[in-house]
């Protein structure tokens, strides 16, 4: 196994358990509890995780705005199959604006097969990888957020005010039953915020892993979601809450 990819599995690990520990990741992997050390120093560095004596912890000081490269890399599986589930809720001609998480991004890769799409979008990475498709893609402008490679601020607000469109395509970092939709910074929330009012239709991409947790940030009501896509079956007081404001689950 690479290291790269073992860091990966490693990365998943702490995310699903928040913790882990150098020997049992020395077994699982059959390397050295020196290396499974400096896989740790290094994903320290990249403010993943705190090393704690014989392992190590989920940062929970910045696991709610880890940097795009790292978001990126955590859980791709679920955020292809909700991506594949969003691609049936559009349709050849429609407008878009979409946010720069790693979830949307999954989603863009799908849209190769349709026609006619006009995106609007602040992540710069969509920018940079989908220039050269048949997408009819418009950056909102902005100044560059780096860590979350998006653009924010009065330029792009001004931008986005300025389209009406079918549908707003957005991932979150929690949800709560009372609390709603939460986000991780402000500067990228506000801008989504303009973005759901310009949108005929919210459509929410969250793995179960954002459910039950709580953000920096308030981003929207529940209620004004259209359709949530997660990747299982969510618990029966969410399944509730979510019929009672009328938001269609599929999962």
């Amino acid at each position: 196994m690479l290291a790269a990819e073992r860091r990966q599995k490693t990365i998943d690990l702490i995310h699903q358990d928040k913790r882990v520990l150098v020997a049992d990741l020395s077994k699982m992997f059959d390397v050295t509890e020196e290396t499974i050390r400096r896989d740790l120093e290094k994903l320290e560095k990249e403010g993943i995780v705190s090393r704690t004596y014989g392992g190590a912890m989920l940062n929970r000081h910045t696991n709610e705005d880890l940097p795009y490269t790292t978001r990126n890399t955590i859980n791709m599986d679920m955020k292809r199959d909700i991506a594949l589930k969003a691609l049936m809720l559009i349709n050849d001609g429609d407008t878009l604006m979409v946010d720069p998480s790693s979830t949307s991004f999954e989603f863009v890769k799908t849209l190769g097969n349709k026609s006619n799409l006009t995106l609007i979008t602040n992540s710069i990475n969509i920018l940079h990888e989908f220039a050269n498709t048949n997408l009819n893609i418009i950056s909102t402008g902005g100044s560059l957020r780096y860590r979350s490679l998006s653009l924010v601020g009065p330029i792009s607000q001004e931008t986005v005010q300025k389209y009406n469109v079918d549908t707003v395509i957005m991932s979150c970092k929690g949800l709560s039953l009372d609390k709603g939709v939460m986000d991780s910074n402000e500067p990228e929330c506000v801008l989504k915020q303009h973005m759901i009012r310009q949108a005929d239709r919210i459509i929410l991409l969250a793995d179960h892993m954002k459910f039950d947790k709580i953000a920096f940030v308030k981003l929207v009501d529940l209620a004004r979601i259209h359709y949530l896509i997660t990747d299982q079956k969510p618990s029966d007081p969410w399944l509730e809450l979510l019929a009672k404001h009328n938001v269609e689950v599929i999962y």
